[in-house]
Protein backbone atom coordinates (compact mmCIF):
# COMPACT_ATOMS: atom_id res chain seq x y z
CA UNK A 1 0.00 0.00 0.00
CA UNK A 2 1.13 3.31 -1.08
CA UNK A 3 1.94 5.87 1.81
CA UNK A 4 -0.93 9.16 0.95
CA UNK A 5 0.17 11.44 4.10
CA UNK A 6 1.88 14.80 2.48
CA UNK A 7 5.23 14.56 3.35
CA UNK A 8 6.38 17.68 4.95
CA UNK A 9 8.14 19.35 2.06
CA UNK A 10 4.57 18.94 0.86
CA UNK A 11 2.84 20.43 3.84
CA UNK A 12 5.42 23.49 4.18
CA UNK A 13 4.56 24.47 -0.21
CA UNK A 14 1.02 24.34 1.16
CA UNK A 15 1.07 26.33 4.29
CA UNK A 16 3.20 29.18 1.55
CA UNK A 17 -0.24 28.72 -0.98
CA UNK A 18 -2.71 29.11 2.28
CA UNK A 19 -0.99 32.42 3.10
CA UNK A 20 -0.80 33.77 -0.69
CA UNK A 21 -4.72 32.97 -0.78
CA UNK A 22 -5.23 34.80 2.46
CA UNK A 23 -3.16 37.80 1.03
CA UNK A 24 -4.41 38.32 -2.08
CA UNK A 25 -8.28 37.62 -0.96
CA UNK A 26 -8.35 39.50 2.31
CA UNK A 27 -6.65 42.70 0.51
CA UNK A 28 -7.38 42.50 -3.30
CA UNK A 29 -9.74 45.80 -3.62
CA UNK A 30 -8.20 47.89 -0.52
CA UNK A 31 -8.02 51.34 -1.67
CA UNK A 32 -4.65 52.31 -1.81
CA UNK A 33 -2.32 55.14 -2.53
CA UNK A 34 0.87 56.54 -2.66
CA UNK A 35 0.48 57.98 0.94
CA UNK A 36 -0.74 54.56 1.66
CA UNK A 37 0.92 52.29 -0.02
CA UNK A 38 3.43 51.63 3.01
CA UNK A 39 1.14 51.44 5.73
CA UNK A 40 -0.94 48.41 3.32
CA UNK A 41 2.72 46.66 2.98
CA UNK A 42 2.99 46.98 6.48
CA UNK A 43 -0.80 45.84 7.48
CA UNK A 44 -0.80 42.92 5.12
CA UNK A 45 2.76 41.89 6.56
CA UNK A 46 1.72 41.86 9.97
CA UNK A 47 -1.46 40.38 8.96
CA UNK A 48 0.24 37.37 7.04
CA UNK A 49 2.93 37.15 9.62
CA UNK A 50 0.04 35.94 12.32
CA UNK A 51 -0.39 32.43 10.45
CA UNK A 52 0.82 29.29 11.62
CA UNK A 53 4.26 28.22 10.75
CA UNK A 54 4.83 31.46 8.43
CA UNK A 55 8.14 33.03 9.63
CA UNK A 56 8.06 36.78 7.50
CA UNK A 57 6.70 38.22 4.94
CA UNK A 58 7.57 41.34 3.03
CA UNK A 59 5.65 43.31 0.49
CA UNK A 60 7.08 45.90 -1.42
CA UNK A 61 4.43 47.95 -3.11
CA UNK A 62 5.24 48.50 -6.78
CA UNK A 63 4.70 52.27 -6.39
CA UNK A 64 6.13 53.32 -10.26
CA UNK A 65 3.39 51.11 -11.24
CA UNK A 66 0.84 52.62 -8.67
CA UNK A 67 1.57 56.27 -10.30
CA UNK A 68 1.62 55.05 -13.36
CA UNK A 69 -1.59 53.96 -13.14
CA UNK A 70 -3.14 56.66 -11.14
CA UNK A 71 -1.76 59.73 -14.11
CA UNK A 72 -4.60 58.04 -16.58
CA UNK A 73 -7.54 58.17 -13.82
CA UNK A 74 -9.79 60.26 -12.10
CA UNK A 75 -9.35 59.58 -8.59
CA UNK A 76 -5.97 60.14 -6.22
CA UNK A 77 -6.07 56.29 -5.69
CA UNK A 78 -6.83 53.08 -7.04
CA UNK A 79 -7.75 49.28 -5.97
CA UNK A 80 -4.85 46.79 -4.59
CA UNK A 81 -4.59 44.14 -7.00
CA UNK A 82 -0.99 41.92 -7.50
CA UNK A 83 0.16 44.28 -9.98
CA UNK A 84 1.00 46.75 -7.48
CA UNK A 85 3.43 44.35 -5.01
CA UNK A 86 5.80 42.06 -4.96
CA UNK A 87 5.64 39.77 -1.98
CA UNK A 88 7.93 37.41 -0.89
CA UNK A 89 6.66 34.55 1.87
CA UNK A 90 8.90 32.84 3.89
CA UNK A 91 7.71 29.61 5.58
CA UNK A 92 9.06 27.58 8.58
CA UNK A 93 7.65 24.27 9.44
CA UNK A 94 9.04 20.92 10.80
CA UNK A 95 12.35 22.65 9.89
CA UNK A 96 11.18 22.99 6.21
CA UNK A 97 12.07 26.40 4.91
CA UNK A 98 9.88 27.26 2.21
CA UNK A 99 10.59 30.56 -0.04
CA UNK A 100 7.68 31.60 -2.21
CA UNK A 101 6.92 34.96 -4.31
CA UNK A 102 4.32 36.55 -6.31
CA UNK A 103 5.22 38.32 -9.17
CA UNK A 104 3.80 39.58 -11.90
CA UNK A 105 3.99 37.88 -15.18
CA UNK A 106 2.86 38.17 -18.45
CA UNK A 107 -0.07 40.68 -16.30
CA UNK A 108 -0.61 38.06 -13.85
CA UNK A 109 0.31 38.09 -10.18
CA UNK A 110 1.74 34.74 -10.73
CA UNK A 111 2.52 33.02 -6.82
CA UNK A 112 5.79 30.71 -7.25
CA UNK A 113 7.82 28.46 -5.12
CA UNK A 114 11.35 30.02 -4.81
CA UNK A 115 13.24 27.86 -2.76
CA UNK A 116 12.99 24.57 -0.46
CA UNK A 117 15.43 24.05 2.34
CA UNK A 118 15.49 20.66 5.10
Amino acid sequence: MTDTHPTDRETACFEAGVKFGSLYHQFAGTPLSPSSADSLATAIEAAIENQPHCDEVVVDVREDRLREDLADGPASYTEFTGKFADVDIYIDYEGILVHAQMRMTEGYPLMDIVDIRD
